[in-house]
């Protein structure tokens, strides 16, 4: 079934064909002629899956019939959680509008400045892409009017929850016309994303669309085996300083480790910077300017952050910290192995992070190697009835590899110094937490 089949604007689906898309994916086909009826749509539908388009081509089916409403507000109002995904939405809806000339698309984040966003909400505009803090920000300021508002879009509605917007997610609901079209777009429909669509929604068409798990057979998948953070540091210096490991980032779990990590490297002679949500936006396109022309060869960057990067050069991805939402694993490494080129994905696991190899190991239904570094293996530990994989071995992660606490040897596993995990209280002179046991 091709495009033309969806009864989308001619000048519509010219963008489109121009862009190189024939056929529509499974989410298009399901979502766009409901949306196009009018219906409320809950739909899930992770990233790859081709739902940017799915509503933002009728969305602007409907800017080309004219508005009946007076004012410069948008028409159609598209809601997210990082300035990283606002801007590629933009992208799109610029490109899918390049023909209908009245169409105008503002953007509106943080870490841009307020004088030049006011200067582009002050003109009139159709589609508004923003993030939910900056928006509120310019609702309280009296900078939007949402009276010619017609459809409301929340994309990735699960992570947006999941960062704390409920609440400003709500507000910025409150202020928009009651008879408005609402279409949400999550990961999972589950929890309190789905209590969120029960109370913004009138009677939603449900739509669940699976992604294909994408295989990355040109990446070469390797998992090390580690006993503190020590130990971490040691293999990823060893490997940043190894041939044909040029352009690389490294996520880290925290902002507050991806500053310390980038110190750490700069001194040992690395070219290196970090990426993360506290910095500007201009500062953050400086960083992916820099790793593209070669002036870095390493980012250290946290996964919201990440999201944007789309650097063909990147030989190598290192898991320094292991993602604890699965989907942002096939993420990362997806970072490195661009345009069929080959790639490589490294990856840190202590023993309390076996149950995370496991998750990925069946979302991706992939085994990750495991691999030591001569003079850099982790301590050996006595035999349990789930034995850590040595190298080589092709079975699931069982478990065992240092990790929390004192195991049955008495051997210090792996913890959380300063920088890299949540401070639980003072330490005693034998190296363990006051007033708290050692987890096993």
């Amino acid at each position: 079934m091709s495009f033309d089949s969806l009864s989308l604007h001619p000048k519509i689906l010219k963008a489109v064909c121009e862009a190189g898309y024939t056929e529509p994916t499974k989410i298009q086909l399901k979502a766009i002629p409901k949306i196009m009826k009018g219906f409320d749509i809950r739909a899930s539908a992770q990233t790859g899956t081709g739902k940017t388009a799915a509503f933002l081509l009728p969305a602007l089916n409907r800017l080309t019939v004219p508005s009946t409403g007076k004012g410069k507000g948008p028409r159609v109002l598209i809601l997210v959680p990082t300035r990283e995904l606002a801007m590629q939405i933009s992208v799109q809806a610029e490109k899918y509008s390049k023909y209908l000339s009245r169409t105008k698309t503002v953007c509106v984040v943080g870490g841009v400045p307020y004088p030049t966003q006011t200067r582009k909400l002050a003109r009139p505009y159709d589609i508004l892409i923003a993030t939910p803090g900056r928006l509120i920000d310019f609702i309280e300021r009296g900078k939007i009017n949402f009276s010619r508002l017609e459809v409301l879009i929340l994309d990735e509605a699960d992570r947006m929850l999941d960062m704390g917007f409920v609440e400003p997610v709500e507000q910025i609901v409150a202020a928009t016309p009651e008879n408005r079209q609402t279409l949400l777009f999550s990961a999972t429909l589950q929890g309190s994303v789905l209590a969120l669509s029960e109370r913004l929604m009138d009677k939603p068409q449900e739509i669940i669309v699976h992604a294909e798990r994408e295989k990355h057979d040109n990446i070469e998948q390797k998992l090390h085996y580690v006993d503190d953070l020590k130990h971490k540091n040691r293999i990823l210096d060893h490997i940043l300083g190894e041939d044909g490991v040029n352009s690389t980032i490294v996520f880290t779990s925290t902002k507050r480790h991806a500053d310390q990590l980038v110190e750490e490297l700069h001194e040992k002679g690395h070219r290196v910077a970090a990426l993360h949500g506290d910095m500007t936006q201009r500062k953050r396109i400086q960083t992916i300017a820099q790793l593209r022309n070669g002036k870095i060869r390493i980012v250290v960057a946290t996964d919201v952050a990440a999201r944007g990067i789309d650097v063909q050069s990147i030989t190598h991805v290192v898991n320094f910290d292991l993602p604890r939402n699965i989907e942002d694993y096939v993420h990362r490494i997806g970072r490195t192995g661009r345009a069929g080129a080959k790639g490589t994905a490294l990856s840190f696991a202590a023993g309390r992070d076996g149950f995370l190899v496991k998750k990925i190991e069946e979302f991706t239904g992939q085994t990750i190697d495991v691999v030591e570094i001569p003079g850099l293996e982790p301590r050996p530990r006595q035999p349990s009835s789930r034995p850590m994989r040595r190298p080589g071995s092709r079975s699931r992660f069982g478990g065992g590899g240092g990790a929390g606490g004192k195991g049955r040897s008495g051997q210090k596993r792996f913890s959380s110094p300063k920088g890299f995990g949540k401070s639980r209280g003072p330490r005693s002179r034998s190296g363990n937490r006051q007033g708290q046991k050692a987890s096993v």
